[in-house]
């Protein structure tokens, strides 16, 4: 009998703590399936039946969407795309001034920058919904992107980024006569795809997962976000168990189907942050 490799038993031992791990995730997955009587019907005693069901079905999400679940999905995903879209323009600017212009002070503040995202939102969260209705910007599509744009922790990570950029290149364009903005678009931002794509992917999370602030800011259906929904599922006196986990299901799928296909950006750009 050949002699087992020595990887063989960490890499056994590896595969059933995963699957140990993954096997309530596959129970969510498959339990969105379920017809609602079913869900709960093979917990115990425990049979292959947890993670193989007997009946399929779409049903939840059908009554999910029937029930303006929907709405509240493609609010969420406006929000974070076009929070995307703003919060790198802007997040990539403020990090090439603070890493390629040199002005006074210029070290404080950047050290405001890093402070702002060791703050926990939750902290501030009250007296900034405050200020929105003061600005009657309260039940909009702009209080719900606007925390979510500049982003403390994406400003850090290009900036590092940005001071690995040889200062040679900088240099040689002002003495060409390009203008700053011209240095930043056609020179800076072409040789930071991977960590755009990580801060985008920053950003997207902040806005994807939060649930206090469009609570505090929105009171109506019509800008309703999706964790906000999906947590209304949940009566006074009863709740749809299907429809919830279809609903964690969209929830999970949608960031998964954004992120996956650009996790190695996201590595590079987070390793690239240690390179100067």
């Amino acid at each position: 009998m050949p002699a087992l490799p020595k990887s063989f038993v960490p890499t056994l031992l590896i595969g059933i703590v995963t699957a140990i791990f993954m096997t309530p995730l596959m129970w969510l997955v498959v339990s969105a399936f379920r017809p609602e009587g079913d869900i709960l019907g093979h917990l115990s005693p425990l049979t292959w039946e947890i993670i193989v069901p007997a009946r399929v079905t779409t049903e939840n999400f059908t009554l999910l969407i029937e029930n303006g679940f929907g709405r509240a999905v493609f609010n969420s995903v406006f929000i974070a795309f076009g929070s995307v879209f703003l919060g790198l323009l802007i997040n990539s600017m403020a990090a090439f001034a603070l890493s390629a212009i040199e002005f006074p002070r210029r070290g404080l503040v950047f050290a405001v920058v890093v402070v702002t995202f060791l703050i926990p939102f939750e902290a501030i969260g009250i007296p900034l919904a405050g200020t929105v209705r003061q600005l009657n910007l309260d039940n909009s599509y702009a209080a719900l992107m606007g925390p979510g744009i500049a982003n403390g922790f994406a400003i850090f990570m290009l900036r590092q980024f940005f001071l690995s950029i040889p200062k040679e290149l900088f240099e040689a364009a002002r003495v060409d006569g390009v203008s700053l903005f011209q240095i930043y678009w056609r020179i800076y931002v072409p040789l930071s795809k991977a960590p755009m794509v990580g801060a985008g992917i920053i950003i997207f999370l902040f806005q994807w997962q939060a649930y206090m602030w469009p609570l505090l800011v929105t009171n109506t259906r019509e800008y309703e976000v999706a964790p906000v929904a999906l947590a209304k599922l949940i009566g006074q006196f009863d709740f749809d168990l299907g429809q919830m986990l279809a609903g964690a299901v969209l929830l999970a799928l949608i960031p998964a189907l954004v992120i996956l296909p650009l996790q190695r950006y996201f590595t590079q750009s987070i390793a690239g942050t240690g390179v100067k």
